[in-house]
């Protein structure tokens, strides 16, 4: 029998979303803003001594992934398909994500680990030049927030990123507390609490989206899609007898797709029948589980057996 597909989804097209795409302007800054502040959190770290500035500065490179990802999701949406790549480019934003978490989480280890050797040989760091820079990376996320806010109501994507600089603003509340508490008393292991905090931020945020990539990776289902669920849908549609082969996983983030063998009634396997029935699982799964690209292969009962007959 013929495959049947979408009728009229683009590969990658729900990847970007217009949503997400109608505020790229808006990502693009609130990304040159965190890489900025991120470079002068380094540079104030290293003048006023502070690991909690270093800490704040590894944590906005996690946010600096999330925006760049979203960027990517957009770019790569809009890639056209080719013969050799019938998905496009999608699957690259995904094997960006890989490298990301690979060297956030070494980013993150070493905050932590450096953390507790201050613990053991505290420094000196200088409350006043931290309260400056910190106060620098507080505002530019809060910048940052006012520009994405409109946008994290109406994308997903946009959300993301919005989160991830919600997230750092928190760190950088961190480092002034940490700053103003040796600034006041003079206790020095203010600086080292405040980067074990902001360290332990990183890492968990940084497995889950490593186990998030490795997921798309291995083709796993969509975390959002039960597949016992699906097949019970397709199962009850009017003049489906069985359905096997069913298969569902992730291009890449916010583009998954689906592929089954459907077993149908031969009464639906008639011309206008199964035009019919293409739109009802089309519409079955679309609505209830947003799967927009499922592809499906009508089939009379008895033909699995044939094609188990061509594998050997």
């Amino acid at each position: 029998m013929g495959a049947g597909h979408d009728h009229g989804h683009a590969h990658g097209g729900h990847a970007g979303g217009t949503a997400t795409a109608a505020y790229r302007g808006r990502l693009r800054i609130a990304l040159s803003i965190t890489l900025t502040v991120m470079v002068v959190e380094i540079i104030g770290g290293v003048v006023a001594d502070s690991l909690a500035l270093v800490a704040d500065a590894a944590h906005m490179a996690t946010d600096a992934v999330g925006l760049a990802m979203a960027l990517l999701a957009i770019y790569f949406a809009n890639r056209p398909a080719t013969g050799n790549r019938t998905f496009g480019f999608a699957r690259a934003e995904i094997l960006a994500a890989l490298a990301n978490c690979l060297l956030l989480l070494v980013v993150g280890g070493y905050v932590l680990y450096e953390a507790i050797q201050r613990f053991i040989t505290p420094a000196d760091t200088e409350g006043g030049l931290t309260i400056v820079f910190g106060a620098i990376g507080l505002v530019a996320n809060m910048i940052s927030l006012s520009l994405l806010m409109r946008g994290q109501k109406e994308s997903l994507n946009v959300r993301g990123a919005f989160l991830e600089v919600a997230a750092d603003a928190l760190g950088s509340v961190a480092v002034l507390i940490s700053a103003v508490v040796i600034l006041t008393t003079g206790w020095q292991a203010a600086d080292p609490i405040a980067s074990l905090i902001i360290g332990l931020m990183i890492v968990p945020r940084t497995v889950k989206l490593l186990r998030e990539t490795l997921d798309v990776l291995l083709e796993a289902a969509p975390k959002d899609v039960d597949m016992t669920e699906v097949r019970a849908h397709l199962l009850a549609l009017e003049g489906v007898e069985d359905v096997h082969d069913l298969h569902a996983w992730t291009i890449t983030s916010g583009m998954p797709v689906l592929s089954a063998h459907v077993v149908v009634s031969s009464e639906t396997l008639s011309v206008t029948a199964h035009e019919k029935m293409l739109h009802e699982l089309q519409g079955c799964l679309g609505e209830h589980f947003d799967l927009e690209h499922c592809t499906f292969q009508l089939e009379p009962s008895g033909h699995a057996e044939h094609e188990a007959k061509l594998c050997h």
